[in-house]
């Protein structure tokens, strides 16, 4: 018998510590306190050609709402949005450099907010091999009631047509 079999709790820790060294996408996530009348920036540094994803919401505070953009290394705005309670940006980096994506507060001057936000730069692998390439049930729901709409437009009768 291994030192496994004796003790058995020691297998869900260990499966738990080779999932935490699992090898996870470069980005950032974080929660953090945005004064009111403030503006909190965060940079990343991405390839060209990398495809990143932010995703934010306010969790307290006033309206639950922030103003917030991202920025190319060139300055360019990228993504810009006010007063959004949550979101999410998907872009592929045409220049490599440090984005900046920076979360603003400045109109509001009595109501601080909390905001979580999830930066992600990569894409990320397919859970099983080769899972890129196979239909799923959802698409094939999805296609299923495409379809069946399709069907029940072309079956109407065209005097309901020319009533629209």
């Amino acid at each position: 018998m291994g030192r496994a079999a004796s003790h058995p709790a020691s297998a869900p820790l260990l499966l738990l510590l080779v999932l935490l060294r699992a090898e996870r996408l470069p980005g950032a996530e974080l929660t953090f306190e945005l004064p009111d009348s403030a503006k909190q920036c965060f940079h990343e540094d991405v390839e060209r050609g990398a495809r990143f994803s932010l995703d934010y919401q306010v969790i307290t505070g006033g309206h639950y709402d922030v103003d917030c953009y991202v920025e190319d290394p060139l300055g360019n705005t990228i993504y810009q949005e006010t007063k959004k309670q949550y979101d999410s940006f998907t872009h592929r980096a045409e220049v490599k450099g440090v984005y900046q994506f920076c979360f603003s507060n400045e109109f509001s001057t009595f109501s601080h907010k909390t905001v979580y936000f999830d930066f992600q730069v990569g894409d990320e692998p397919p859970i099983l091999p080769d899972m890129g390439n196979r239909v799923t049930a959802l698409t094939q729901t999805q296609t299923l009631r495409n379809l069946g709409l399709r069907n029940h437009i072309l079956e109407l009768p065209r005097d309901s047509w020319n009533s629209v």
